[in-house]
């Protein structure tokens, strides 16, 4: 339960890349083969990998990947290619700081699997479980940084056919920085606001003989900016090894370290619960910032920086652990490629849940009891207090995977084919259980003179992080006791197997007509052996079997040879426990045996998607601009929720309609531009049912009691059916620019929008009933929406290349030092993101 860096990892990591580069580049150049040709500046092949990729401004900015048949601008989807120039310049260091670049990405908070990690919406689908480095999933719960990382790829829509299961809103891959056909050294140290401290540095050399060596690594130290206690820490080296670099036969060889620490930050709890929430009709509640008035009167102000953990107990450990292979041979104009990769994450945390649930943080009263039993507990219901709801976890995940792929071109007469046929074979698994703490969750109301005294609950207004919060056996004993992790029967472990076959071709009809087509099936099978529930003597497991097919068209016309225009057809499927508990799992497959679950449990279905997509693309100023807009609707059955009979049933459906337009690359040689806009109807169309119960009607004669009516229930539409789908924004714009007006002088400038989201939605409705039985739906007099308002948020880059070897620069983020939130969950809270920072930055580079 480490809350800090062992000293030695920053400076052994320091001592290898110098001892690295001590052995570089000057000690070996007489030896060496000649450097190719095409080798650019900065370092990178550009002979690539793959044949369909073309240079744009000097980075990679197409697909890459075997099942990357075809150019940006050839393939039917909407595609956007976030650069490592795009990465760096805006002082990105984390995959969720990057992907904020790009247009129609949310992020989306939760309780428990993943609460603080990398949770990305993509068209208001979560896209956790469909995130992939170089092409193989990596769903596990996790905080990913990208020193290693050369570009980012997001494919929107529907997108099983090219990742398999889930990938309902699109998908994720990150691919990875490799040995390349030269030798540079590039190093970066930056210091900053908040105590930032970071350094990186990327090493590649070339040992001559088609051999190839290359390492990135990383140093991150800092608090965050606007936020009081908060500190992130985490280090990573990322060593890979060629041998056949520029020939037809290669083997590389990588692995990925990344380990962090840190206190983690969920941020503020919302005002009203729906009891609480004053008024009548649609109430929209947000976070608890500014000045408030409670119900007993008291007002106060809530600072940005308000922390409501402890640094006494909380606490989040993550490692992660990437072995890969890879081996290719080229037959002329097709290639052979196997790719094997063992990965191994683990995170153990305590995280602070600042949670509303009774009533606390507004009140429930205006004055507080005096007599009787809550008047003894001295129980606390004017509000101004937030209970410190610990949310705890240890566990890892484990997978084994296969790729298997044969891609290439070949010609059918006049009808040219760029293909990729290929097969997986993975296995998946993911056991977590949870720490034994008492945080006084078996209290209600959960603030009385007890529990404050004991630091479960803190001051609205006034917490105290530092507060001398002790660990006790129970809520109400007195032996004190350390954390513990939970003993082995309180674990969950889930189980995976899939077995994937897939084919692709990018079919050129005419010069200017291009027919593309996809297929996958995948064989999931996907268990779980739930942890002991009272009085379990024995382990049972619970299993599923499915098999998923999908495929995807697309048609593109081509006007001219550098414009094209599209429509495409694309599936998605997502089986039952799909994430294996590491995220939000809508549809898990139960943790009981009863006659009941064991039905429940064969009638599971798999959630399908459809999306609908037309769209135009161009690259104009000589190919150096890459222009898109697509319109586009994405549909969704089967989803679980509550059927009319009280029974679940896979009603649920989803549409989310749209248009967005990017823009990436030069304008001029003076002016670059990456983003864009996207534009959302994201619409809950079926919620399924909620269950009311009308209470029993009894009469009391005599002292005797009599049952006359019993209890009894009514289903009514829920209340989120028509409402807008959570987690997601409506509106949402990007812009990066970078201009150079003169000499080695750079100016880079963003603006980021994002509009209003939604959490989650309650209402008030009830169910009575007479004494002849005769039941009433009540109509809702409250109807309460947790939301976060739309922000703007701007930062600025100022930068100089002092020669061919050294540049500096500053970035400024949040120039307005905006108070927005960046994350909203269903219910308690929304995370608050950074202030107003600053950082410097030196590279060197030879």
């Amino acid at each position: 339960m480490s809350r800090s860096n062992t000293a030695a990892s920053p400076a052994f990591l320091a001592l290898a890349c110098v001892g690295f580069i001590a052995t570089g580049p000057a000690a070996h150049a007489a030896d060496k083969d000649p450097v190719p040709a095409d080798i650019d500046s900065d370092g990178q092949d550009r002979t690539a990998e793959d044949s369909d990729q073309v240079v744009v401004t000097g980075e990679r900015r197409e697909l890459q990947g075997a099942k990357a048949t075809a150019t940006v601008e050839n393939t039917p989807r909407s595609v956007v290619i976030l650069p490592k120039d795009v990465i760096e310049q805006t002082g990105s260091t984390t995959l969720a700081d990057a992907l904020r670049t790009v247009p129609g990405i949310t992020f989306g908070a939760a309780e428990g699997g993943n609460p603080v990690g990398d949770r990305p919406f993509i068209r208001g689908f979560d896209s956790q479980g469909s995130t992939f480095v170089d092409g193989v999933r990596d769903s596990a719960a996790q905080t990913r940084d990208v020193f290693a990382v050369e570009q980012v790829q997001v494919v929107r829509g529907s997108d099983s056919t090219l990742g398999g299961r889930g990938s309902a809103g699109g998908s994720i891959n990150i691919i990875t920085k490799v040995p390349q056909l030269t030798d540079f050294v590039r190093a970066t140290a930056s210091f900053g606001t908040a105590d930032y401290k970071h350094a990186a540095i990327d090493v590649n050399q070339y040992l001559g003989d088609g051999i190839g060596v290359r390492i990135a690594a990383m140093w991150h130290d800092q608090d965050v900016a606007g936020r009081d206690a908060i500190w992130q820490r985490r280090w990573g080296i990322a060593p890979s090894f060629t041998i056949g670099l520029g020939t037809d036969t290669r083997l590389t060889a990588s692995y990925y370290y990344l380990e962090s620490h840190e206190l983690p930050d969920s941020g503020l709890p919302f005002l009203y619960t729906l009891a609480n929430a004053p008024g009548t009709g649609e109430i929209w509640t947000t976070p608890a910032l500014g000045t408030i008035r409670t119900a007993g009167g008291t007002v106060g102000k809530v600072e940005r920086d308000t922390f409501y953990g402890l640094k006494a107990r909380d606490f989040r450990d993550a490692t992660t652990h990437q072995a890969s292979l890879r081996f290719e041979h080229d037959f002329g104009g097709i290639t052979l490629r196997n790719t094997a990769r063992y990965s191994h994450n683990q995170q153990d945390y305590i995280f602070l849940l600042p949670d509303d649930s009774q009533g606390n943080v507004f009140g429930t009263a205006a004055t507080n009891p005096t007599t009787g039993a809550a008047g003894a507990r001295g129980d606390v219901l004017t509000g101004g207090y937030v209970w410190r709801r610990g949310n705890t976890r240890y566990g890892y995940t484990e997978a084994l995977t296969d790729q298997l792929d044969l891609f290439g071109g070949f010609d059918t007469g006049a009808i040219k084919h760029s293909f990729a046929v290929g097969a997986e074979v993975s296995w998946e698994k993911a056991r977590r259980g949870a720490f034994v703490s008492a945080s006084g969750s078996t209290v209600s109301p959960r603030c009385n003179a007890s529990t404050i005294a004991r630091y479960y609950c803190a001051s609205l207004f006034n917490p105290n992080p530092d507060d001398p919060w002790v660990n006790y056996a129970s809520d109400t004993s007195t032996v004190q006791t350390p954390i513990a992790k939970g003993p082995t029967t309180s674990e969950t472990q889930n189980e995976a197997k899939t077995l994937s076959a897939y084919a692709f071709d990018s079919i050129t009809l005419l010069p200017s007509l291009i027919l593309n087509l996809g297929a996958r099936f995948d064989h999931f099978t996907s268990k779980v052996t739930p942890a002991f529930a009272a009085g379990q003597t024995s382990a049972f497991t619970l299993e599923r079997t499915d098999d998923l097919f999908n495929w995807q068209a697309g048609l593109v016309f081509k006007p001219t040879r550098n414009t094209s225009l599209y429509a495409s057809y694309a599936t998605a499927a997502t089986p039952p426990n799909s994430l294996l508990g590491e995220g939000q799992e809508p549809n898990s497959l139960g943790t009981t045996n009863t006659a009941a679950a064991l039905a429940l449990l064969d009638g599971l279905k798999v959630e399908k998607t459809r999306s609908y997509e037309v769209g135009a693309k161009a690259s104009v100023f000589d190919e150096q601009l890459a222009l898109g807009i697509a319109a586009f609707q994405t549909d969704t059955d089967n989803a679980r929720a509550t059927g009319p009979t009280g029974a679940v049933e896979f009603i649920g459906k989803r549409r989310i309609r749209g248009v967005e337009a990017t823009f990436n690359g030069n304008v001029t040689s003076w002016l670059a531009l990456f983003g864009g806009y996207t534009r959302l109807d994201p619409k809950i169309v079926d919620g399924g049912f909620t269950v009311l119960t009308a209470p029993a009607i009894t009469r009391t004669a005599g002292g005797v009691t009599t049952t006359i009516q019993a209890a009894k229930t009514v289903l009514v539409p829920a209340v989120t059916t028509g409402r807008q789908a959570t987690q997601t924004a409506k509106d949402s714009f990007t812009l990066w620019a970078t201009v150079k007006p003169a000499g080695g002088l750079s100016i880079g400038g963003g603006a980021f929008y994002s509009g209003r989201q939604f959490g989650g939605y309650q209402d008030n409705r009830s169910a009575t009933q007479t004494a002849a039985g005769v039941v009433t739906v009540n109509p809702a007099t409250k109807v309460l929406s947790r939301t976060i308002p739309g922000y703007w948020r701007f930062d600025a880059r100022l930068a100089y290349q002092v020669n061919a070897h050294v540049d500096v620069s500053v970035n400024v983020n949040n120039l307005t030092d905006k108070a927005y939130f960046s994350q909203v969950y269903s219910s308690h809270y929304a995370t608050i993101a950074p202030g107003r920072s600053a950082f410097a930055t030196v590279g060197i580079k030879f």
